[in-house]
């Protein structure tokens, strides 16, 4: 494992049926990286990132997180990530606040740090009035803010997040991207799946395109645009791979 290298898929394989979703897909992230991953609906994009997250078995190749195998140990790599899907399933019957306590228990987050990271992140998606109320009566775009900020609650070294921008407004998705590169500057780790190229082109240390499983390109973002935009580069190899 080359030094500070958070995230390492080596030649990952998924099958379903007849279909390899995911086909000897190879990457590597280190720390400090925003690294987008871009493709089409079905491309394979989903399924690569709940293999790295421990949420899918895979058939082949291996998946290291910080020099921890996801197959060999899997509770060890969980406490330094964190997930996001593209549409995060919470407690509705519960309060913000009780959600974010429940998970900050998980990882065994201190009271002092949970109820300083609470503070900070609430405040900054302007979220802090209504974590009295029930998850069930959020909006989507407050259930989303809710994930992040519990995604971020014990300070994980690697987070992986499936769309993260969908359903949030201009405003929080400012604060997210500010967010995220907080966590790099850090030291953390950023893998994350979007459709918005505009995001990714303008946030990305790193950028890697994916079609029908396989990786068409990677790297960062000047050596997969060239002197193109990033769009027309996605268009041109989505026509031509």
């Amino acid at each position: 494992m080359a030094q500070n290298e958070v995230l390492s898929i080596s030649h990952l394989t998924k099958v379903y049926g007849e279909k390899k979703a995911v086909d000897d897909l190879s990457l590597s992230i280190m720390a400090g990286e925003i690294y987008g991953f871009i493709g089409h609906n079905g491309a394979g994009k989903t399924t690569t990132l709940k293999s790295a997250v421990g949420i899918l078995a895979f058939d082949e190749g291996e998946i290291l997180v910080n020099g921890i195998s996801i197959q060999k140990d899997p509770l060890a790599v969980k406490r330094e990530i964190a997930y996001i899907p593209d549409n995060p399933e919470l407690y509705g019957y519960m309060s913000g606040i009780k959600y974010l306590n429940f998970i900050a228990d998980v990882f065994r987050v201190p009271a002092d740090l949970r109820e300083e990271r609470i503070r900070k992140y609430a405040d900054a998606f302007g979220l802090t009035s209504d974590l009295g109320q029930t998850i069930a009566s959020y909006s989507h775009g407050m259930k989303q803010k809710l994930a992040v900020i519990a995604a971020w609650i014990h300070a994980p070294k690697l987070i992986v997040m499936d769309e993260p921008f969908v359903g949030l407004d201009p405003k929080a998705a400012h604060t997210l991207k500010e967010m995220m590169r907080e966590l790099c500057d850090e030291g953390g780790a950023i893998f994350f799946s979007t459709h918005v190229l505009e995001v990714a082109e303008k946030l990305c240390d790193k950028v890697a395109i994916i079609k029908s499983g396989k990786l068409i390109r990677s790297g960062t973002m000047e050596e997969v645009r060239g002197d193109e935009s990033l769009e027309s580069v996605f268009l041109e190899l989505e026509e031509d791979a």
